[in-house]
């Protein structure tokens, strides 16, 4: 009964994320065209990005497990501040290593959906970063949206 519910709980965070990363990409996007003075503000996203944004619903509980792995019996907990911190570098890192990976898997297929290649402090034209504040926002964001509420 509780792989179930463990199941179904994971694979409703996998939707939040995919969507609010579709929703985020459409967004950025969106403000990217004014670079161009497109005032259509059009925004794009791939089907290709839902799982990899889905991924997301991983970061929180990778979180909740390095906080335990790094606290030692007695240590009072990190303040808020500190946690809030810890946690948008480490889902910062992850992010990067994912988009990394699939987009290299992807570009092995022609199928990638993005290329950095030309762009400010890009790695093989795979991740961006100068991205980095925007993966540690969403890192958070994720972690936010798959939080299971209080009081029932």
């Amino acid at each position: 009964m509780k792989i179930t519910r463990y199941i179904r709980k994971t694979g409703f965070n996998f939707f939040k994320c995919g969507v609010a990363g579709w929703c985020l990409e459409v967004l950025f996007t969106s403000v990217d065209s004014i670079m161009v003075h497109d005032w259509r503000l059009m925004g794009r996203t791939s089907l290709l990005m839902f799982p990899i944004y889905g991924m997301g619903a991983l970061l929180a509980p990778i979180g909740r497990g390095v906080d335990r792995w790094l606290r030692t019996d007695g240590e009072e907990l990190l303040r808020p501040a500190d946690q809030l911190m810890r946690h948008g570098v480490l889902y910062m890192v992850l992010i990067f290593a994912a988009e990394y990976a699939s987009g290299f898997w992807l570009r092995s297929r022609g199928m990638c959906p993005w290329d950095y290649t030309g762009r400010h402090s890009n790695i093989n034209g795979l991740i961006r970063l100068d991205f980095a504040p925007l993966w540690f926002g969403t890192g958070l964001l994720f972690e936010r949206i798959t939080r299971e509420k209080c009081g029932g």
